[in-house]
């Protein structure tokens, strides 16, 4: 009988182990609890503040100069006016603007990060010092950095000493696109290469001194080894980037100035609106990009897997106690 009764009680290190992650888990909530209200305060209530004016017309200029006051539900009227005639033609434009910036700033920032990496990961004399130039750009505000660029873009600033010719950077054309693409490129490219470097630091040396020894080549090692074992910290890079890059604002606001066609984009349209005090049409336009960034971040994640939270090696780490405990 005692044998019976003792076969049927549970194991007491499953109690133990069950009352533990109960304990735990709601250790973890308590603690997370004030960033989550945090969040919820800054993050979740600007958004929904925002769908819920972009439902009404409120503000604007009345014809004798005052602000118009009272709001008014108009439903989507504001989503159906930003694509309807000349305004339409101007959303058009800014998104191009915007996608246009994104991929061609992402494409060469990423491609000059990768080389700061691999420079800044090399061992030579001067290693620390070449680290701390390379980041300089990057720890420069985002405005002082269009300021200085504005500087060098005047009709008699160095651009135009270096190339020897008269190029008017900050007006219409290709010219302002350029210089755009040229600080923000940059600026940011730095960002890339500190998160790839730290993606390079967890490679151990044994696995390039086994490709030596087999004779591989610098090319191969590097799109063999390197680039798949940096491939994570590099898409969590990448993704920061097109999403700062999408909300691009400040840079040819403050480099070329506003209502230049060439460089508005999505951020530049909503506040104009904001600073007329067109408050719905604002809203609208802020909504219309938060859809555009959440659409652009998902579908990056799923469809190259950026791991940015970690669930890779999370799952790694429960697959290897289910095979523990199976064993």
């Amino acid at each position: 009988m005692s044998q019976s009764a003792s076969a049927v009680e549970p194991p007491p290190s499953k109690v133990r182990r069950t009352s533990f992650n109960e304990g735990t888990g709601r250790l973890a909530a308590l603690l997370l609890s004030p960033t989550l209200i945090v969040l919820v305060l800054v993050v979740v209530y600007p958004i929904i503040s925002a769908l819920r004016e972009s439902l009404y017309t409120s503000g604007g200029i009345g014809d004798d100069g005052f602000v118009v006051e009272g709001t008014q539900f108009v439903g989507l009227d504001n989503f159906a006016a930003i694509f309807s005639g000349e305004t339409g033609e101007r959303f058009w434009n800014a998104f191009y603007n915007t996608t246009f910036f994104t991929v061609t700033c992402v494409v060469l920032e990423t491609l000059l990060g990768v080389l700061m990496a691999l420079v800044m990961h090399k061992a030579f004399k001067g290693r620390s010092i070449v680290r701390a130039s390379i980041l300089v750009p990057w720890a420069i505000p985002t405005v002082v950095s269009a300021l200085l660029w504005k500087w060098i873009f005047q009709a008699d600033g160095v651009a135009n000493a270096v190339l020897g010719t008269q190029v008017l950077w900050s007006t219409e054309g290709w010219q302002s696109v350029l210089s755009v693409i040229i600080a923000d490129t940059w600026k940011t490219a730095p960002f890339i290469g500190l998160l790839v470097l730290a993606g390079l630091q967890t490679i151990p040396d044994e696995v390039y001194e086994a490709a030596k020894v087999d004779g591989a080549s610098p090319w191969k090692t590097f799109t063999r080894i390197t680039l798949p074992l940096v491939k994570p910290a590099l898409l969590v890079a990448v993704l920061f980037r097109i999403l700062d890059t999408l909300r691009i604002f400040d840079l040819p606001y403050v480099l070329v100035g506003p209502n230049k066609e060439s460089v508005e984009t999505l951020s530049i349209l909503a506040f104009l609106e904001a600073n007329q005090t067109r408050y719905g049409p604002a809203a609208a336009y802020a909504t219309l990009l938060f859809v555009y960034v959440a659409v652009v971040a998902y579908a990056f994640v799923k469809l190259l897997g950026a791991d940015v939270i970690g669930e890779a090696r999370q799952t790694g780490k429960k697959a290897g106690r289910r095979k523990k405990g199976g064993a």
